[in-house]
């Protein structure tokens, strides 16, 4: 997983450097799989510690902020004086969360072990969004999607070694997943050395001139219904990712670990449909990429409610693979939108990714308690809809 030394002169951002992509990708695994140990044993804190459904969204609420409210700023000091070195100091603050998380005797602790957690994940999206771009050769849709479908992949298996490791064997079995922190920070070590080795840079790199034409209101704009689409995609994942497994349990009376497979089968559908969106958009445009993805899902959506187990299944495997293939999409189209400013955009949007599904934890936990996870669901079936704003999206300029 070591990426290729270059002398600096030897840079050439119009060439794809896939050992680099492919590595900030593999940690991209590494960091998602770490944060998907949160939702995967709540069944195991809620009974440890006593939880109602609004504890267990504050823990997700806590996680989520901590890395959205510091990726923006991380973003915006990095493009203006890089420093490569914050990947792997980020994986640190994850590496101490998971100790802490595994060691904790209170609430109190582990929403501080999800704040650490947060702040390592604050660190590391940024930049190594930045990173994969410049590799990217030109290629920023499939470095996007490349990097973005090794953290859905980590997503996904995060819940089943959960299930197979952590749930028999108590909160202790945490610690086995420090290991996987500490390969993170030696990978992200050697990145690091890569990018002061190379000189490598956004500098070099050909901007997008395909909105160039638009007044920075309108861009405002286009980046304002940027994000009316992340709002719509992530309260939705949200309602799935955290509580998909109470879900299953509550209609179909399912197992915990029973359930836990059926999330990783959803979050593999997930890590594929990333995947797929980057490249399709590289060729038919980011715009048709997000129509299809966010309104395309809500035909799925809207059946989900009326399944029985089989069905549901399968229609959470639709929703994973077309729902996810938007949001490589939004973030390429959004640093064409402002290609000045790649570290800053790329912080805004994976914080405001994480700060709506944080947030979105919470509220949802907090009506789970009033209502049923299975309510809750089912009305967040509707969210899709609001896709039908990617018509105010503006049209790229031809070259």
């Amino acid at each position: 997983m070591n990426p290729p030394s270059q002398p600096a002169s030897g840079f050439d951002a119009t060439k794809t450097i896939l050992p680099v992509v492919a590595a900030v990708s593999f940690v991209h695994l590494l960091n998602d799989l770490i944060q998907a140990i949160l939702p995967s044993i709540y069944p195991l804190l809620k009974t440890e510690y006593s939880l109602s459904f609004a504890q267990i969204g504050l823990i997700t609420l806590c996680f989520q902020l901590m890395a959205s409210m510091l990726q923006p700023a991380v973003g915006l000091y990095t493009d203006k004086h890089p420093k490569p070195y914050l990947l792997p100091a980020g994986m640190v603050f994850t590496l101490v969360g998971l100790v802490l998380l595994a060691t904790s005797s209170s609430f109190a602790g582990l929403l501080t072990a999800s704040a650490l957690i947060g702040m390592g994940s604050s660190t590391f999206h940024p930049e190594a969004s930045r990173v994969a771009r410049m590799a990217s050769g030109g290629r920023f849709g499939f470095a996007q999607s490349f990097f973005q479908v090794g953290g859905n992949a980590g997503s996904a298996f995060g819940p089943l070694l959960a299930a197979a490791i952590i749930l028999p064997r108590g909160l202790d079995a945490i610690l086995w997943f420090t290991l996987f922190a500490m390969l993170g920070i030696a990978v992200l070590s050697a990145v690091s050395r890569w990018t002061i080795r190379s000189g490598a840079s956004l500098k070099g790199s050909k901007k997008q001139p395909h909105f160039s034409h638009l007044t920075p209101a309108q861009v405002k704009g286009a980046l304002l219904v940027l994000a009316v689409l992340v709002f719509s995609k992530y309260i939705y994942m949200a309602a799935l990712t955290n509580y998909y497994t109470f879900y299953l349990i509550e209609k179909f009376a399912l197992s915990v670990a029973d359930a836990q497979l059926y999330l990783f089968v959803f979050l593999a559908s997930v890590a594929f449909g990333t995947f797929v969106g980057g490249p399709v958009g590289d060729k038919i445009g980011r715009k048709a990429v997000i129509w299809i993805s966010i309104l395309g899902a809500a035909p799925f959506t809207l059946l989900l409610p009326y399944c029985n187990l089989a069905w549901t299944a399968l229609l959470s495997v639709l929703i994973g693979l077309v729902l996810s293939s938007a949001f490589s999409a939004i973030i390429v189209l959004a640093q064409e939108l402002v290609p000045h400013k790649i570290g800053l955009v790329s912080g805004i949007f994976f914080g405001l990714m994480f700060g709506i599904s944080g947030i979105a934890a919470a509220g949802l936990g907090a009506w789970a308690d009033h209502s049923s996870i299975v309510q809750v669901v089912d009305y967040c079936a509707y969210l899709p809809l609001l896709g039908l704003v990617t018509a105010l999206l503006p049209a790229r300029r031809k070259l």
